[in-house]
């Protein structure tokens, strides 16, 4: 497939089989018919680009490519589950596996309504099937925002205080748009969930929209000239910050290493006050989400005598 832009294809250790296969590709007939390729490179064109969250696709089209190049060849027939079995066994990148294992199962899913296959995904019913998974724990303290936040420029300032304050997704912390009629209102880059906050009841929202001042810019996140701020602006900015706070405190310098910018929407889960406020602050669909991956603060209990 060299000079097509695609990855190769073995053509296989018998020689005669290795000819047919090298002359039907040569001319262009189909081998994806009836295969988990035909399935993929439908998907691919027609659904992957339906998903508008850049991280989103990003991580599909990543996981799609690593998935297929395993599979493609494959019928529906011959994929089972102890197949899966071992693909996540020997994968050395056992959360990734994970990720890789539901593409093709949404993928399957789509092969069957699209009449490509009537075989059912060979783990349906099946419990604990992938490799275990554990939830990444670091509560992002009051110490730890502040020595990252005291080396933070405005701009990186202004985000920090948006994210922990509502909640918001970095991207949607970076596009909302400035508050019409004292609302910010905003729409999800990931669930597509329209929400709005209002101004006047969060003292951190109204400070910062009082310190931006006229600057001419659509979007509540801005530069002092009138910039939308980008992905890696943030990025950078933050691990200029989070470096020169872990050398000013040797104390607590790999905890603060360890923490993302990211960690700011963990920060406002524990800043509510209780889990089921936190899920609808984070637009979870289930609390039990937001306690296992979010809310980090432990809870407190009363002595009963």
């Amino acid at each position: 497939m060299r000079g097509t832009g695609q990855s190769d294809i073995s053509l296989g250790t018998d020689y005669n089989c290795a000819l047919k296969k090298w002359d039907e590709l040569h001319n262009k007939k189909a081998l994806a018919i009836g295969r988990i390729q035909e399935a993929a490179d439908k998907w691919q064109q027609e659904v992957l680009p339906t998903y508008t969250n850049a991280e989103t696709h990003k991580g599909y089209a990543k996981n799609l490519r690593t998935i297929i190049a395993w599979c493609r060849s494959m019928t529906w027939d011959e994929l089972t589950l102890p197949m899966l079995r071992q693909y996540l066994r020997k994968r050395s990148a056992k959360v990734q596996a994970n990720r890789e294992m539901s593409v093709l199962q949404i993928i399957w899913h789509y092969a069957i309504m699209e009449g490509m296959t009537d075989k059912p995904w060979p783990a349906t019913g099946i419990k604990n099937w992938k490799n275990a998974e554990s939830a990444r724990k670091f509560e992002v303290t009051d110490e730890l925002f502040a020595a990252v936040y005291e080396q933070a420029d405005q701009v990186l300032k202004d985000a920090m205080d948006i994210a922990t304050t509502t909640g918001m997704r970095l991207t949607d912390a970076r596009t909302c748009t400035m508050p019409v009629d004292g609302r910010l209102k905003f729409k999800s880059g990931k669930t597509g969930k329209w929400a709005y906050f209002e101004v006047s009841e969060s003292p951190v929202l109204t400070a910062l929209l009082e310190r931006r001042g006229k600057v001419d810019c659509v979007t509540l996140l801005a530069t002092s000239t009138g910039r939308p701020v980008s992905y890696n602006m943030l990025r950078s900015r933050y691990d200029t910050a989070r470096m020169l706070a872990a050398e000013k405190n040797p104390h607590m310098s790999e905890q603060i290493k360890a923490m993302y910018l990211r960690d700011s929407r963990k920060r406002a889960a524990d800043l509510a006050s209780d889990v089921a406020e936190a899920s609808k602050l984070l637009q979870h669909s289930s609390v039990k989400l937001t306690e296992t991956h979010y809310r980090t603060r432990a809870t407190k209990l009363k002595a009963v005598r």
